[in-house]
């Protein structure tokens, strides 16, 4: 089959790689029929972590069930299937309790397994012509009968849709409140559409590159085109002084100031700053416990020099991680079936797999107009 893989920082090439295929009857094989760049592939591209060279790259997964293994009962040859990026087994403590992000069987060891992805497990990602998907009765979420006809949709509910969302939940997000989000990448894009499906009275979404920061105003979102001090001057200009009920952080540790300097602590300093006295904050951009590629000695570590005190000070909430993609994809797909969420609006490339290349260097430099890429292996 064709893949894309990993070959070194900046470096990856769509190779001939031996096929797919069920190592364990709890599985199913799926033939992708379409697969999305993410921005975490990029901390991966760029040599920002402990990626193996050989591994096939992607996450965000969607096709169709084309053979399952003999212990499969709910899952069918034919089904189009949507994969959440986090591979959870179902029955550990965790995934019972709606953790499914952090399932503690699918990856011994560790708290978490995805598909392609550095220190999340074996498993190999779905930029590729196809999936082995494992513990497949739980981890499929088998669509209705409009997926070919919305599949760019449907595809987005195996990460950032989720994920979006995810960041106003750990938010506390609520009906008629302010939310500001900083980052108007995929991610703080669905945050934004998540909001609005919320009920937030306004969103105010900061972010330097103008091309995103229109799609976040086609979305109803206010546009803040200052990720500094200016910018949260902004937002609190915005709500009277007070500051927003709410904030999401959708950037992560590769956050840069608006000269391209890596200022990891930016947004969520500048978040205590934007959002009021007892405000909530959710974290979904991407912190890792190490990162040797920082050029700030904490970072290096992990570690953020957090603007605590007034943290404290303001009894600010704050919630973080990655989204359990299963705790919401269904729900979310019911709002693509009827039309009322259409996150395939964000879209800005749709390529053949062998453009992958291409599409990752465009979408590393942030080109201008380079939002979203999907990857159609059969095209």
């Amino acid at each position: 089959m064709k893949a894309l893989v990993y070959n070194g920082p900046c470096d990856v090439q769509v190779k001939q790689v031996p096929d797919a295929k069920i190592v364990k009857p709890t599985d199913v094989l799926v033939r992708i029929t379409t697969t999305n760049i993410c921005g975490s592939d990029l901390h991966m591209y760029e040599g920002r972590t402990s990626m193996e060279t050989g591994r096939i790259l992607g996450h965000e997964n969607l096709g169709e069930v084309i053979e399952v293994g003999n212990a499969v009962y709910r899952v069918k040859v034919g089904d189009m299937v949507c994969l959440p990026f986090n591979i959870g087994c179902g029955f550990c403590e965790n995934c019972e309790r709606g953790y499914s992000g952090f399932c503690l069987t699918a990856n011994p060891g560790t708290a978490g397994a995805a598909y392609g992805f550095a220190g999340m497990g074996p498993y190999s990602g779905g930029q590729a012509e196809l999936l082995r998907v494992p513990f497949a009765d739980y981890n499929c979420l088998v669509l209705p009968e409009d997926a070919k006809e919305k599949e760019n949709d449907y595809v987005m509910l195996s990460d950032i849709l989720p994920t979006g969302y995810h960041a106003t939940e750990l938010a506390g997000v609520k009906p008629g409140e302010t939310v500001v989000i900083y980052g108007a990448g995929p991610v703080g894009l669905m945050a934004t559409m998540s909001a609005f499906i919320k009920g937030a009275s306004q969103v105010f979404v900061v972010d330097e590159h103008k091309d995103r920061l229109a799609l976040a105003e086609k979305l109803g979102a206010v546009g803040i085109s200052d990720i500094g001090e200016a910018g949260v001057q902004q937002v609190l200009d915005l709500t009277d002084g007070k500051g927003t009920d709410r904030g999401c952080e959708c950037v992560g540790y590769q956050c840069c100031d608006r000269h391209g300097k890596e200022v990891p602590n930016l947004t969520m300093n500048n978040l205590v700053k934007a959002v009021k006295p007892t405000g909530g904050i959710g974290v979904v951009g991407v912190f890792l416990p190490e990162d040797p590629g920082a050029k700030d000695d904490l970072a290096k570590e992990g570690k953020l020099a957090f603007d605590f005190g007034n943290f404290w000070f303001k009894g600010q909430k704050i919630g973080t991680g990655q989204a359990n993609v299963k705790h919401y994809n269904r729900q979310l797909a019911n709002l693509i079936h009827v039309g009322k969420a259409k996150p395939s609006t964000i879209i800005s490339h749709e390529l053949a797999l062998d453009e992958a290349p291409k599409a990752y260097d465009k979408f590393d430099k942030r080109e201008k107009g380079w939002t979203k890429v999907v990857l159609k292996p059969g095209k």
